[in-house]
């Protein structure tokens, strides 16, 4: 899968997500730190990138419906933000990666479960 990691993340994760044979970026490798969301939202989608990000606001799915896009992962960190925790939700991210595709959804990551909300109608 491909994926970008949004600027609060730089490059933790990373290197752990190319192990897992992922393709990731990162926004600052493209110039676009500082952008608005709804640009690295649309960059994204024109990528075929997934999102790997810490930004709550990208949990409206209204404003950012991840149906449309290659998917969303939004890291839940509660508490005191730290290294050792986000790539503790990294590794979580990646253990899911291993049994599902993110592709059209929306994962909130947490400690203990991930949180998906998808769109997809049962047929």
């Amino acid at each position: 899968m491909k994926f970008k990691l949004d600027e609060n993340l730089g490059t933790m994760g990373q290197a752990l997500l190319r192990e897992y044979g992922h393709d990731v970026m990162t926004v600052s490798e493209q110039t676009l730190s500082g952008a608005p969301d709804e640009v690295l939202f649309r960059v994204c989608c024109e990528e075929r990138r997934a999102l790997v990000t810490l930004d709550h606001d990208f949990g409206q799915t209204l404003r950012f419906p991840p149906e449309g896009s290659a998917g969303i992962a939004v890291l839940e960190c509660r508490g005191r933000l730290s290294p050792t925790l986000v790539m503790q939700r990294m590794r979580n991210l990646a253990e899911l990666l291993k049994s599902r595709s993110i592709e059209g959804e929306l994962w909130i990551v947490e400690a203990t479960r991930a949180r998906i909300h998808t769109s997809r109608s049962a047929s």
